[in-house]
């Protein structure tokens, strides 16, 4: 396709999830990375606070609506209904996106790959999700993507490896893949706004932990689209972000189910239930439209619950395998829905309180009139949770370390009217050097599953002949404060529902009151299968 275009993108906003300084500055000492480099020397750049926490499926409604996820209601991967869950996606966003009020302004959007915008807004201009939607997701206007795929070539939302040796060619052919989409969408539809995100400089980590080749050959292939990407759009302001940061945890993993399985919070079944591993959500053929993944457990494994109900459980039989060497091939082998069934779980429905998933960083209280069976009275619930915050604050790594550096009620990290959804106390890892853990396993402490994961600095760039003057810089920029900003680069009011303000590189908008959101939302809603195609997000246990 020719780089040339119509028309230019007077607000440009790429997402490069999880980067951050550390990993930057390694590259510049290589001159990996000539157009980061160039934008970060020369422009206003710097650190970019993430929330709390610091998880994509959670950070990016939070950045592209400018409020925290106690106004857009996204707390992790999944959603819950009672004790079911189902995974999250834009359906449960209840703020407003930075295009649907640019919409409302008659600004036209063109949004590619970002995550959480499955299934999409009906905006002038066009939107193909990123994660967690389907493999070929609905996207807008219908039929944009069929169009996209024969004007570009192959399109895909995840790489799809065909086997260990061009694995990781299909990560780096993926970048590529975002900024063609996108390039050729500017061109069709002269946007306003463009918003373009690369999403395998977190998946690299994830998928090989840090090898470092590995990372500069991404990241490589980034800095070579962001500069296709300036040069094709000529932006009057770009601002470059990541949702998050990421960096090498110095601590251990810590079982926290299993702490309040030792205190007496958690009672435990075998019956199979319970919350997903990633491979159980990504083994299931989910549809848009199905609230929970549940499904009928097959027959064997219906049989290892059931022995494992009479305690001969996978870790007992991997303990003997491994006494003639035969564990790892075993592990390889075995079915993630046979091993899963075998193992102790939390009984949601009996426990008092319990980790439904690391990604939520806290503990949910099992509250009598909340939830479907809750166990703590409402009467109980402010004792409880004064137990809980008073018993995890003091809880010390082997090496006497603080695992937490904050225990506390949720309302003091998020306000709104979504709070309830969200755990009731959250639990912050000392400097998120601890890799928290939901499962139930013997032992309260191991070395973490991941070496390498989220932390709360990431970063921000602005370049453009629109940003403010020589003085313009990033000091104190949180990840609430981008929408905002993107909203006053364009000259229109930001929301007064707006957790965040305007950064110092572009000169503040009014603020007014919008619609609800459910009055001002349109969603696209064709039915389409949710494939297996989400082996690379890596956040579940």
């Amino acid at each position: 396709m020719s780089s040339e275009r119509s028309g230019d993108v007077e607000v440009l906003l790429i997402g490069i999830d999880a980067c951050s300084r550390g990993i930057l500055e390694t590259l510049f000492e290589e001159d990996r990375v000539p157009t980061l480099q160039s934008i970060w020397e020369a422009d206003p750049s710097g650190d970019l606070e993430s929330q709390v926490p610091p998880w994509t499926a959670s950070a990016w409604p939070s950045l592209y609506t400018g409020t925290n996820p106690g106004k857009h209601g996204i707390f992790d991967f999944l959603t819950y209904d009672g004790y079911d869950w189902g995974v999250a996606n834009a359906s449960s966003v209840d703020e407003h996106a930075l295009w649907e009020l640019l919409d409302y302004h008659d600004k036209r959007s063109v949004v590619v790959n970002v995550p959480m915008t499955y299934p999409p807004s009906e905006v002038d201009g066009a939107i193909i999700p990123g994660f967690t939607a389907p493999e070929s997701p609905p996207s807008h206007p219908e039929g944009i993507l069929e169009e996209v795929r024969d004007a570009i070539g192959e399109y895909q939302v995840y790489p799809t490896p065909g086997g260990e040796t061009d694995a990781f060619e299909e990560y780096v052919d993926s970048v590529s893949m975002r900024s063609d989409a996108f390039l050729y969408l500017t061109e069709e539809f002269e946007p306003d706004f463009g918003f373009v995100q690369f999403q395998v400089t977190d998946t690299v980590f994830h998928q090989y932990g840090y090898e470092e080749e590995l990372v500069a050959e991404i990241y490589e292939a980034v800095d070579r689209e962001v500069e296709r990407i300036l040069e094709g759009t000529d932006p009057d302001v770009a601002l470059l972000v990541s949702d998050h940061g990421l960096g090498e945890y110095e601590g251990e993993e810590f079982r926290l189910n299993t702490f309040l399985q030792e205190h007496g919070y958690i009672e435990t079944t075998h019956s199979g239930a319970g919350m997903p591993s990633w491979q159980t959500v990504r083994e299931q053929s989910l549809r848009k439209g199905e609230e929970t993944t549940e499904r009928e457990p097959t027959l064997l494994e219906r049989g290892v619950a059931t022995a494992a109900s009479m305690g001969i459980t996978t870790r007992r039989i991997s303990r003997a395998l491994e006494t003639v060497g035969l564990d790892e091939l075993a592990k390889r082998h075995a079915p993630a829905g046979i091993v899963k069934a075998s193992d102790e779980q939390v009984d949601f429905a009996r426990s008092k309180a319990y980790m439904r998933s690391r990604v939520e960083t806290g503990v949910r209280i099992n509250l009598e009139g909340r939830d479907p069976e809750g166990v703590v009275s409402q009467d109980e619930y402010e004792d409880v949770r004064d137990e809980l915050i008073e018993l995890l604050s003091g809880v010390e790594a082997p090496d006497g370390e603080p695992v937490f550096e904050d225990v506390a009620r949720v309302e003091e990290y998020f306000e709104g009217p979504n709070v309830d959804r969200a755990v009731d106390v959250m639990t912050v890892p000392n400097d998120w050097n601890y890799f928290l853990s939901a499962q139930l396993r013997e032992e309260l402490f191991a070395p973490p599953a991941e070496p390498w994961n989220h932390k709360l600095e990431g970063i921000a760039m602005a370049t453009g002949p629109g940003v403010e003057g020589d003085d313009a810089d990033f000091e104190g920029a949180h990840l609430l404060d981008v929408a905002p900003t993107v909203l006053s680069a364009l000259g229109v009011p930001r929301s007064d529902r707006m957790d965040g303000d305007p950064l110092g590189v572009v000169e503040p908008s009014e603020e007014m009151s919008y619609p609800d959101h459910a009055e001002m939302n349109r969603r696209a809603t064709d039915d389409a299968d949710v494939e297996d195609r989400l082996a690379d997000l890596g956040y579940l246990e």
